[in-house]
């Protein structure tokens, strides 16, 4: 005599855990995809992008600024023609206040993006690393936290000296070359020193943020790092000596 057992199903049903109220919880409700430009690697590519803009605008601002060694006449010539620019198109000064507000957006933009991936950054890491972090990378980010704000303070000062003439001996409705000329005269020491720092920091904010742009874009591969790495330094190094060499040459007395 056999006897017959009967089998059961294979997996018998799972109850869903209950409450405390005795009530079956909600399911989780799915994220919801970010868009790109609200990703890290989006606002990355802004940083990259707004940070490409004020690089050509500091570039341009430069060789405009050395103008100032041709005599006050050709640098008064070239403010001119940046104001009269695409004229009667564009109403005077058109194409300047254009080119302000693009770099304004830029700068704004490029802020946001910085903090924002700050905050992100330190949310996604609450507790610090038991190990330190190298001198050099410490040094980098100080640099472009504290090196930004800054330039973005004395940005606010340049143009009340230098564009607007607010704070310029020479007066606002003066010349440009006149206004740059007495802007940095020896007794005014003081703001060369300041536009000196400014300078340098904006140097080393460019360097680091020309590696790190190319970085973003997976451009830094290989031997491409030391190439990158050099053609930021050289880069920034240009741009520095061109900036500091007007102030210099007319607190020295060399430009006149």
């Amino acid at each position: 005599m056999t006897a017959t057992i009967e089998r059961g199903a294979a997996t018998a049903p799972v109850n869903p855990p209950k409450t405390e109220a005795g009530k079956t919880p909600a399911p989780p409700t799915p994220k919801k995809s970010r868009g790109f430009l609200s990703s890290s690697n989006g606002r990355k590519v802004i940083m990259a992008v707004t940070g490409a803009v004020m690089v050509g605008f500091l570039a341009l601002h430069m060789l405009g600024n050395l103008k100032i060694f041709y005599g006050r006449e050709s640098f008064n010539e070239y403010a001119h023609w940046l104001r009269t620019l695409l004229q009667p198109f564009l109403p005077y000064r058109g194409v300047l206040t254009l080119l302000e507000i693009g770099l304004f957006l830029a700068v704004v933009l490029h802020m946001w993006a910085a903090i924002t991936l700050t905050r992100r950054a330190r949310k996604a890491r609450p507790v610090k690393y038991v190990a330190k972090k190298s001198q050099a990378t410490g040094y980098a980010t100080h640099i472009m936290r504290w090196g930004g704000v800054t330039i973005a303070l004395y940005i606010v000062w340049h143009l009340l000296d230098l564009t607007f003439g607010v704070v310029n001996p020479a007066g606002f409705n003066s010349a440009p070359a006149d206004r740059m000329i007495e802007g940095f005269q020896p007794g005014r020491w003081w703001v060369t020193a300041v536009y000196v720092i400014a300078i340098l920091l904006v140097g080393l904010h460019l360097r680091h943020g020309i590696w790190s742009a190319f970085q973003t874009l997976g451009w830094v591969k290989g031997e491409r790092r030391r190439v990158v790495k050099l053609g930021a330094l050289a880069f920034s190094a240009v741009l520095v000596l061109g900036f500091l060499a007007p102030p210099l040459a007319i607190m020295f007395g060399v430009v006149k």
